[in-house]
Formats: structure tokens, sequence, C-alpha cells
């Protein structure tokens, strides 16, 4: 028990409370981490909703596994070894989750407008991509300082970042994420996989180089953990120009290629002029009065949308925009849907 000892009191409790078969002392010392796993099952499945059962199965397989801990490793490292392998697990039988980019052609300028809709074609079966609450980044976990207490920069849960997760194989994502996130040794991240040290320091030079191909130019994700001054500028900015129906003041604060995403629709358009002649077809007081309430995700800008069609008296929730800034300009918005936003505990009408 020396070396035990050494590591903390908390680990100590757990084997403790592992030998008396006293499940709810382990839960509440589980239960310590949960932000923090679901936080890493987020990243691992790129879905909000999924990452709230991925920590419950984790802790139930904590549990039922709980002779399998014997103080040798901290005891969240041994969660974040349950929980990633639970992901993979559940990644075996789940399609990658997507954005509009990933599955539909960019709507640009030169697009014919001919078949424009003023309300798009829905597709809730596709897997989408979640946005992930700030509110819940902010909830304080354990008070010791580790390396994973950075899970809330924006470098590792940016929108771009988690976008271009999805992209690599579930092994190769969960070997970044256990080094480059969490910071793990590769002796480390191959005792929990099941592999070798050569093999994870190769599937990570693979991962990186997926990554770099797959994050778009100039989004340079920091790590800053609240928007900058120029963002919630910004920001103000785009929820007045949405107030007072000013398509002209919108357009004026996006970079030239600005992109605008907008799930639960296989819709996307690519560059300022495309989103520009959306507005000159469909104004932007097209469907009635639009109000947002600001809100942050996934540690960018973002506004919930609330609309009140035309001769109605109540604004109800419609979505969350999330808002990415390059140079005190929009440089992308993804606007996702209500029914991707559950978590955001956002009051349904106003």
């Amino acid at each position: 028990m020396c070396a035990l000892q050494q590591r903390g009191g908390e680990e100590t409790d757990v084997v403790a409370a592992i030998r008396a078969g006293d499940q709810a002392a382990f839960a509440a010392l589980a239960a310590r981490y949960r932000r923090r796993l679901h936080v890493h099952c987020y990243r691992m499945l790129g879905s909000f909703d999924d990452a709230e059962d991925l920590v419950q199965e984790t802790l139930l397989r904590a549990w039922r596994g709980r002779d399998g801990f014997e103080g040798r490793s901290l005891f969240r490292t041994w969660l974040y070894r349950i929980a990633t392998n639970a992901c993979l697990s559940a990644l075996e039988r789940a399609p990658r989750r997507v954005l509009p980019q990933d599955v539909a052609p960019p709507v640009t300028a030169a697009t014919d407008a001919s078949n424009a809709r003023a309300t798009p074609a829905w597709a809730p079966e596709v897997p989408w991509l979640q946005p992930y609450p700030d509110s819940l980044l902010d909830v304080s976990g354990p008070s010791e300082r580790e390396p994973e207490a950075e899970l809330a920069s924006r470098e590792t849960i940016a929108l771009v970042f988690l976008a271009a997760l999805q992209h690599l194989p579930p092994r190769q994502r969960a070997i970044l994420i256990l080094c480059d996130v969490l910071g793990w040794s590769a002796a480390e991240t191959a005792a929990s996989l099941e592999l070798t040290v050569a093999s994870v320091n190769s599937a990570l030079q693979r991962a990186h180089a997926t990554m770099r191909a797959q994050l778009p130019a100039g989004s340079a994700p920091r790590p800053v953990t609240a928007p900058t001054d120029d963002e919630r500028a910004a920001l103000g900015a785009f929820m007045d120009a949405w107030s007072r129906a000013d398509a002209g003041a919108l357009v004026a604060l996006l970079r030239e290629n600005a992109r605008w995403a907008m799930p639960p629709a296989p819709l996307w358009f690519d560059g300022r002029d495309a989103i520009a002649r959306l507005f000159a077809l469909f104004p932007m007081d097209f469907h009635g009065r639009v109000t947002m309430v600001a809100t942050a995700a996934n540690r960018q800008p973002a506004a919930a949308a609330y609309l009140r069609p035309h001769g109605q008296s109540v604004y109800r929730l419609t979505g969350v925009n999330v808002l990415r800034i390059e140079g005190g300009a929009i440089a992308e918005i993804t606007t996702f849907g209500g029914a991707l936003c559950a978590g955001f505990g956002l009051a349904p009408t106003l």
C-alpha cells in the first residue's frame, strides 16, 4: 500500500470502497470525474447526447471491473482507459459525426437559384456533429492541477478541431486525444489500448497529417478559455444585425471566404457573396422577427436564435449559431437546429 498512499488519499479511498463492496462510496468518488469523462467521450464521439450514455457505461464498467483497480495507476487514468475503450466499442457500430460540408456540395454565388427554397430540407437521420455548451465546460472537477486541466481550452474543443477529429479512424482518434489532449506518454497510451509504443507513435504521425489537412486555413485554434474582446464585439454586432433584420450589416461582418452551415439541413454556403445572395432571395425577416440571446459553445461565441413568426406573439427557439472569428471578422457560422442543442438547457420560448 506504500506506493498507493503516496498518490494521495483519494486512491486509498477507492481501494477501500472496492474492498468493502461499497457501491455508493465508489460512485461518489467516480462522479468527481463525470464532467471530465463527458468531455472526453464528446471528443471521441462528436455527440453531446451519446457522450452522456458512454459516461454512464464507463461508470458501470468501472464498478463491475473494480477488482481490476489495484492502485498501480491513478484512479482517473483507469477511468479514462475504460471510457476510451467504451467509446471505441461504440464507434464500431456507429457512423462518424458530420457537418454539412462533409455530405453536401457548397452553395456558391454562382449556384443556380431556380430551386432555392426558404425552408431547407432537413435530414435529422444524418449523424450530425453536436455543439458543447460552455456552461458545462466551466463546471469544475478535482482541484489538483493535472495535464487534462486544460480540457476546456479552445484548441482541443473548437468545432473545427472536433470536425477534423471525426475524419480519423477511431483508434487514431483515441491515440491523438490521449497523447495530445490528455498528455499521456506513448507508453501509457499503448498500455491502455493494448498496442506497441511503435504502433502508437506511427498512428499519431498519421493522425497529425490528417488533422493538418482537415483544419481550415487560418482556423488557428488557441489555448484560450473565454471569448476575446474582438469576438464579443463581433457577436454583439451579429446579434444586432439580426434584431434589425439588416442583411447589409451582417454581410459586412463576414470574411470574404466565410462559410455558413445549417445542420440538420445538408446545406452550407461558401463565401460572403453566396451568403449575401441568400439574403437577397430571402430577407432576414422573411419568416418573422428574430431575436438573439448570447451564449457560448466549444469556447466560441454563440447566440441562441428565437423566431416570432408573422402574426404571432411568441418567440420560439430555432437553434444556436456558433461563430468562428478570425481577425475580428466572422469566418464561419454553424447554425445548429434546436434538436442538436438540448444540452444547452435553453428556454423553448421567450
